[in-house]
């Protein structure tokens, strides 16, 4: 790990601790996702919480070649895992002035331990080690504003652009529902700004997720919450916003952003 490396890791959760924006990258952007992931691993080391899943995000098309893969990944931290009760609204902090986003999410909850080193996997192998599907909100924020401007090497050096996930009820026949597909639409203050449905995509992002953190040493472990991709698509939050995602079928997950506070409960 070179010193730049550590720099990197240490300035993002230094920001993140503090609550504090920062105006450019900490460093020199990564030209590839390996060094992104170094930096990741030496951010999560330096994090001072257990992580408890893990996010994947989509590669913009016009990066898959260059980077050799569609889709990034981020760890999700305990102290940032809130219980969505129905009719009852989270309350989960944004940096202000970094980003901060809401993405509705199907969230596999894994069921057994993958196997250490496997790294190539089918659909009904990846399906085996999943122990339930919940509905999800991901609460994605940076504390650097232009993270997705900067693009994939830069989301996943900050953790994958995650600041949190919002776990719903679980999917009762959740294999027979994806193969018909399971829709949802996202509101911001009572405005719609994107609807979508999964259906194959997240068994397709368990199968990259499984065999990169096999590659990473970071095996899938039981316990752990997997967020799939956004299904409606990312969705800038302010302070002081209200959004509700509408799952058919599976209820409403209600939340507003909050200011995150330096060194809080939920940082």
């Amino acid at each position: 790990m070179t010193s730049s490396t550590r720099d990197i890791a240490g300035s993002f959760v230094a920001a993140r601790q503090e609550a504090r924006a920062l105006p450019d990258f900490p460093g020199t952007i990564p030209a590839d996702l390996a060094t992104s992931y170094r930096i990741q691993d030496a951010a999560i080391e330096l994090w001072p919480d257990r992580v408890v899943g893990w996010k994947i995000g989509k590669v913009p098309p016009h990066l898959v070649e260059a980077l050799g893969e569609e889709r990034v990944a981020g760890p999700v931290f305990a102290h940032n895992l809130w219980i969505a009760n129905a009719g009852e609204e989270v309350a989960f902090p944004i940096f202000e002035n970094g980003f901060a986003a809401v993405e509705a999410e199907y969230v596999f909850r894994i069921g057994v331990d993958a196997p250490a080193n496997k790294t190539d996997w089918t659909r009904d192998e990846v399906a085996a080690l999943i122990g339930a599907m919940h509905v999800g909100v991901e609460t994605a924020g940076s504390p650097l504003a232009t993270i997705n401007d900067l693009g994939s090497t830069v989301v996943a050096s900050d953790f994958g652009n995650n600041f949190g996930l919002i776990l719903g009820p679980e999917v009762a026949n959740w294999r027979a529902k994806l193969e018909t597909g399971l829709s949802c639409e996202t509101f911001i203050e009572g405005q719609s700004v994107g609807k979508g449905t999964a259906n194959k995509d997240p068994l397709d992002a368990l199968i990259f997720l499984a065999s990169h953190l096999a590659k990473r040493g970071r095996p899938l472990k039981a316990g752990q919450y997997i967020t799939t991709g956004a299904v409606t698509g990312v969705h800038d939050i302010r302070v002081g916003q209200h959004s509700r995602v509408s799952f058919n079928g599976a209820g409403d997950i209600l939340c507003t952003a909050v200011k995150a506070v330096a060194n809080g409960r939920r940082l």
